[in-house]
């Protein structure tokens, strides 16, 4: 696939205007009140489908600059919170030449530059403000080996790009996008940066990191733009001795890659990413001599196909899933490899977090927040169906620092104000132990969502898990459609059943709920007129509409008799709800 006429790689976008504000009101906010529909939900707290494990702790961004910036710092802070040293941040550019000053697409540390004979000069101090910053906040680095230095890249001018949004994707890629004149310094610059971040930080917190090389080397090739300007080859060949470079100061490191895109555009990309696991497992390794490159887990991306049309957004949840599903299949066609770890390295709705304009107005609202909550329960359902291992799914979604409120770009949160996506984040964080069995008579099978989407009947299903050590249950309902138009609420009622004993005659109940009343910055941000600077006490009520919303009591309470109990709850298109029962 080649980028189309304004150079953007996710396919069938409009144009994408320069738009500074973007004050698009969710249709689903205005609908008009229609019969809610029945929908029962039934959860068996005995059938156990597995560990539940946290796929969605990952996060990242284009500009590592910012995690060093107030709202970044605040960010971090909340993202480390929900799992303190479990969550980790993936960023673009931290080998990047430059001052550290931040823009779209755009970071630097100027971590490698060469004196006059071509001798390497080696400064580690705005990459440890970044770091420091993630590490101080609970968060863990996914170390991205790239972007070229600009004293070693082929073609070094011009270097610093001057993309901002509505102009062509491919003005991005500029000098750093480009294979290294010296594959050996590019392996000594891996080399000394593991070394440096083991005497920092200690070599028992560095081998708990993930290390992989550049992004997307699959979009690009000689002759024409893309985030690796060079054959696959030279590819393999910048990745093999990247690699070295990390174990040779530190063995024990965990190490892998390719994180590569376009795997739901088929051949080549499929192809290309066939080959690098190839490449990994059975190639002659360029730096070493030797055969296959370590690969400790595996990362690739998935993105959706958003359009609007006929005056609304309509989402492309099926590309989205159908992308992890090949993903998937390429993984676990190689015996060897279904039981390695697989981060999704970038799994969103679309892929470019820092465009803006009407394709890209579901961000702010409840159309991504339920869109995550669907989703992420589907990416548990094809690692099931494939038997791979998946351990991660990174959102690649942050903060722009110091732009217009709301302004519409994808990211967890506005000039510090977490977003509606945030709190089902915070939701996720609240479940863990064991998945357990759901079904739900208004629920889109898998199948159906990869081939139409969610475009007939809205999808409302659940997603349950049950920890025995905390004994607590947790069930998360989420009422989906792709397109962001009124429609009625699902009037459900959940059953519980096999609840266990130790929760006793009478358990806890916490309902939380994100939609257009609950958990929801933005709307309040509407209702306040829209503010384009709010004053102190418009900004603490911000704050406080952004939090996770409990809908019930402190001290309500749920009768269970022999093990099962049941709820009712009306859940609005795009409401996403989290029950928690316990004692």
């Amino acid at each position: 696939m080649k980028p189309d006429s304004r150079g953007y790689w996710f396919p069938r976008l409009a144009a994408v205007s320069a738009v500074v504000l973007l004050l698009v009101v969710p249709g689903a906010a205005f609908a008009a009140k229609e019969v809610p529909f029945p929908v029962q939900i039934r959860v068996d707290a005995n059938v156990s489908l597995g560990e539940l494990k946290p796929i969605w702790r990952f996060f990242g961004a284009d500009e590592p600059n910012y995690a060093t910036m107030k709202d970044g710092q605040r960010l971090l802070g909340e993202l480390g919170a929900l799992q303190p040293k479990g969550v980790y941040f993936r960023a673009h550019n931290l080998l990047t030449s430059g001052d550290g000053t931040p823009a779209f697409k755009w970071g630097s540390t100027n971590a490698y530059t060469e004196d006059a004979q071509g001798n390497p000069i080696y400064d580690w101090r705005i990459l440890d403000l970044i770091f420091d910053s993630y590490l101080e906040r609970g968060v863990r680095p996914y170390v991205q080996i790239g972007f070229m230095p600009q004293a070693l890249s082929t073609h070094p001018l011009p270097y610093r790009h001057e993309w901002r949004p509505g102009l062509p994707y491919l003005d991005v890629f500029t000098g750093w996008a480009h294979p290294p004149k010296s594959y050996q310094k590019w392996g000594d610059l891996a080399y000394e940066w593991t070394k440096h971040s083991v005497e920092r930080y200690g070599e028992q917190e560095v081998q708990t990191w993930y290390w992989q090389t550049w992004n997307e080397a699959n979009l690009g090739g000689p002759g024409w733009g893309g985030y690796f300007s060079g054959s696959d080859e030279e590819f393999y060949k910048l990745h093999d001795y990247a690699i070295a470079g990390v174990r040779r100061a530190l063995p024990t490191a965990r190490v892998g890659g390719p994180d590569a895109a376009g795997i739901s555009f088929g051949a080549p990309w499929t192809d290309w990413f066939r080959n690098f696991l190839e490449h990994s497992l059975r190639g002659k390794n360029f730096a070493t001599g030797g055969i296959g490159t370590p690969l400790d887990f595996i990362s690739f991306h998935a993105k959706g196909e958003p359009s609007f049309q006929d005056g609304h957004i309509r989402m492309g949840i099926a590309a989205h899933l159908r992308a992890i599903d090949e993903g998937f299949d390429v993984i676990a066609s190689f015996p060897e490899l279904k039981n390695k770890p697989i981060v999704l390295g970038e799994s969103d709705p679309e892929g470019c977090a820092a465009c803006q304009g009407p394709e890209f107005s579901y961000r702010n609202g409840t159309v991504y927040s339920s869109y995550t909550a669907a989703s992420f329960a589907r990416k548990h359902d094809l690692a099931d169906r494939h038997g791979v291992n998946l351990e991660g799914a990174l959102s690649w979604s942050f903060t722009f620092e110091d732009q217009p409120y709301f302004a519409g770009f994808r990211q967890l949160a506005s000039n510090g104000v977490p977003l509606p996506v945030f709190n089902i984040i915070r939701m996720f964080a609240k479940m863990s132990g064991v998945r357990v069995a759901t079904e739900s008579t208004a629920s889109v099978s898998l199948d159906d969502i990869m081939q139409d989407g969610v475009r007939k009947q809205a999808d409302v299903s659940a997603f349950a898990s049950y920890d025995a050590q905390s004994n607590r249950l947790a069930v998360m309902v989420w009422h989906y459609h792709d397109d962001d138009l009124p429609g009625p609420d699902a009037a459900v009622t959940l059953t519980l059943s096999g609840l266990p004993a130790a929760l006793g005659a009478q358990a806890k109940l916490s309902h939380y709920r994100v939609d257009q009343e609950h958990g929801n910055a933005y709307a309040r941000w509407l209702r306040m007129g829209s503010p384009p600077a709010p004053d102190r006490e418009q900004y603490a009520r911000l704050l406080q509409a952004s939090e996770l919303t409990q809908i019930t009591g402190d001290s309500e309470t749920q009768d269970i008799l022999q093990g099962s109990t049941q709820l009712s709850l009306d859940l609005p298109r795009q409401g996403v709800s989290l029950l928690v029962l316990e004692q």
